[in-house]
């Protein structure tokens, strides 16, 4: 009997059946988990807060400058906006500063509109201009940030960083795929019920191959990076055989799938344009924080729930030191730069290059130095790279001929984006002529494909094919200080994300009429003791809830 399988969706959750065994071989959460779906029902003790007293270190640490603590925290940035709303002239300051942020993303039709609109309300010509404002407003916020014993803020941080985070944490669903050093699969925050992929390294598997240090790079490259169009790690720990980073689920496939396998190869025009666009704001985020990515392709932009895309897999990716150039012949073939093929010195060059390979690709449908399903020495194909110019079919209109051109320069000082402007030269050419990207950084712009939350976009995972046992290898004590830098627990600015996305944050942030503070911002207060157990209660109970616990024994994590 042939075998096949049925993913069906049923009360939020797939169901996955397989024909042959006659059974439901699996069952994950469908979507990213919101509001109370998933939610332990001990949430609120596996997130209770420790006493402010237990916070003094952590608040003498915390920069105090308001960009850092009330801008780019979104914890520390709801909290000042609260705050704020009890002083009136502060109120209108943030408002003021809000109503400026909201003009720079305002559809290009409607902008005059909305600037008369912000200098008629705001603006006095008798007093001051535009620029004086605005300088007020934000250092009137900032002195106010370095006068304000803003304790709470530092409640929540003290949280995010002293949690324990082990499997326990996480409720175990199926297999998404497979990584470099193990398999990828769901998992689902218990106390928060927001749904992450869990990307499980190997130890065994990093010590045989060597792979500590790209491990590692990668895990510090994507804590720190914090962008909408890169993967996000939102936590990080180790088990007694695996070191798990747990990042951003992207439930919509990759771009090699939508590319190939649905319906005829390639995408029309818009299509590829505005994923380039997306791409295109991903690499210049990582460029801001001087990281080189060296492996663009399409496997390795992933589509979310709602079809905006993210870039994947940072362990080829390295930080590029300021006034410095590096080398290294890193990448996948058919994708890597002339000057790397020629294991020549470079910066960011290479990235520009495969953009444009990736462009060419998601139009013509196959990519510019290698036909699919058609095997090509490697020698040939880097021949090709250095020597041939790519072709064009009627598929490419004018512009996207042009950026193509631009971007698969040979050489890179000639090359679009390498030329002191880096993405803003890219951004600039006319094909994105139409694109807002003002909005479409900040996630405003329709996608033109939003995947079916029913459909699973992949090969079957009944085809995912398991890791050999990796055997000659033994792991010793020596190995724990590389173990504990990447084990380093939840990721400060994701994990602040996810409580505002699960509400968790608003039923947390209480706050008393009467002007009394609740028991752990009391410095009068002392933290509550551990409470003992008897022998049989430690014997025969359940542990205590501080997040890694189970929650009920009545939720199973596989079928």
């Amino acid at each position: 009997m042939t075998s096949f399988r049925v993913t069906f969706l049923c009360d939020s959750f797939y169901f996955e059946f397989n024909e042959a065994q006659g059974k439901i071989i699996d069952l994950f959460p469908a979507g990213g988990g919101g509001n109370r779906k998933g939610k332990s029902k001990k949430w609120k003790q596996m997130l209770q807060f420790p006493h402010i007293s237990l916070c003094e270190e952590l608040r003498q640490t915390t920069e105090k400058d308001y960009g850092s603590l009330c801008e780019r925290q979104p914890i520390g940035r709801l909290l000042f906006r609260q705050f704020c709303e009890t002083q009136p002239e502060l109120r209108r300051c943030v408002k003021f500063l809000d109503a400026v942020a909201e003009y720079e993303v305002t559809p290009d039709e409607r902008r005059k509109d909305c600037g008369h609109e912000l200098i008629n309300k705001y603006f006095n010509p008798k007093v001051a201009t535009d620029s004086e404002v605005l300088l007020f407003c934000w250092e009137k916020c900032e002195l106010q940030t370095k006068k304000t014993k803003l304790f709470v803020i530092n409640d929540f941080l003290s949280l995010s960083n002293r949690q324990p985070v082990t499997k326990n944490t996480f409720r175990q669903y199926r297999v998404l795929g497979k990584g470099g050093f193990g398999e990828v699969c769901a998992c689902q925050v218990r106390a928060t019920g927001k749904m992450y992929a869990c990307k499980k390294l190997e130890k065994k598997r990093i010590k045989k191959r060597k792979g500590e240090s790209m491990a590692l790079n990668e895990k510090q490259i994507l804590e720190k990076v914090n962008s909408r169009f890169v993967v996000s790690l939102a936590y990080a720990y180790e088990t007694k055989d695996a070191l798990c980073l747990v990042l951003t689920l992207m439930n919509g496939g990759d771009l090699k799938f939508h590319i190939y396998h649905m319906g005829e190869a390639g995408f029309d025009e818009t299509k590829a344009i505005f994923y380039a666009a997306e791409i295109c704001c991903g690499l210049e985020d990582l460029h801001r924080e001087r990281i080189v990515y060296r492996d663009l392709k399409p496997e390795n932009i992933l589509l979310d729930d709602h079809g905006h895309i993210r870039i994947s897999d940072l362990g080829l990716a390295v930080h590029v030191p300021e006034g410095q150039t590096i080398k290294g012949r890193v990448g996948t073939v058919g994708y890597m730069a002339p000057e790397v093929v020629k294991n020549e010195r470079y910066t960011f060059s290479p990235d520009w290059w495969a953009l444009g390979c990736l462009v060419y690709e998601m139009i013509e449908g196959q990519s510019p130095f290698q036909q699919r399903k058609k095997k090509i020495k490697r020698e040939e194909v880097e021949r090709l790279v250095r020597e041939v110019e790519e072709e064009y079919s009627s598929k490419f209109s004018e512009d996207a001929k042009s950026i193509c051109k631009m971007l698969l320069a040979k050489d890179p000082t000639a090359r679009l984006g390498c030329q002191g402007g880096g993405a803003s030269e890219v951004k600039g050419h006319p094909i994105f002529r139409s694109m807002n990207f003002k909005r479409l950084q900040a996630g405003m712009l329709q996608p033109p494909f939003v995947p079916d939350p029913q459909a699973i976009y992949c090969k079957d995972v009944l085809d995912i094919e398991q890791f050999s046992t990796v055997k000659g290898v033994e792991l010793d004590p020596k190995d724990e200080s590389f173990y504990s830098k990447v084990s380093t627990g939840s990721v400060p600015i994701p994990w602040q994300n996810e409580m505002i996305e699960t509400e968790c944050f608003t039923e947390l942030n209480v706050f008393y009429e009467d002007g009394l503070v609740s028991r752990d911002l009391d410095w009068r207060g002392q933290p509550s003791p551990t409470p003992k157990h008897g022998l049989l209660q430690r014997l025969f109970g359940r542990q205590d809830c501080c997040g890694n616990c189970s929650d009920s024994d009545d939720e199973p994590t596989r079928l």
